[in-house]
């Protein structure tokens, strides 16, 4: 006997039992998780007429086991559908966030770079000035490319 030839049903206590062994008959077959598939439920001293019924049963019994992988693996399947859909879904909440902080940005950076008012900022040699017209205008096109493409 290999040990794919294991039993396994729940006692009337609610325990698990796992076994070489048919379970006792007072086990209702419901309560059976598993059984081999090659042998029906039949006790170790059954008369014929019951060994000529559990070839029959045998097949009935294993395409329900065959159906609970398959729902199993359906199962498994739909999980990890559903966890790869929640990450996809994370990951555009995250982008649509990270868009919409970007829209709030660029409008507030165009409105302080409204015309008429003085702008300062750092150059590239560490020294503070004022924001002359073309780099404002630079600045300006940098914010309404961002707009264009963040605020939808």
């Amino acid at each position: 006997m290999g040990a794919s030839a294991q039993w396994q049903w729940v006692d009337k206590d609610g325990r698990k039992v796992f076994s070489d062994r048919p379970p006792p008959q007072d086990v209702p077959e419901k309560n059976i998780l598993k059984q081999p598939h090659t042998l029906g439920r039949a006790a170790p001293a059954a008369a014929p007429a019951s060994a000529a019924a559990a070839p029959a049963s045998a097949p009935a019994a294993a395409a329900p086991q065959v159906s609970g992988k398959d729902k199993q693996l359906e199962d498994n399947k739909a999980k990890a559908d559903a966890a790869e859909a929640a990450k996809k879904k994370a990951e555009e909440d995250r982008m649509a966030r990270a868009r919409a902080d970007n829209c709030a940005r660029a409008k507030r950076a165009k409105a302080a770079l409204a015309p008429g008012q003085l702008v300062g900022h750092v150059n590239a040699q560490g020294e503070r000035g004022y924001m002359d017209d073309a780099t404002r205008a630079a600045e300006l096109r940098r914010a309404d490319e961002v707009i264009a493409s963040d605020c939808r």
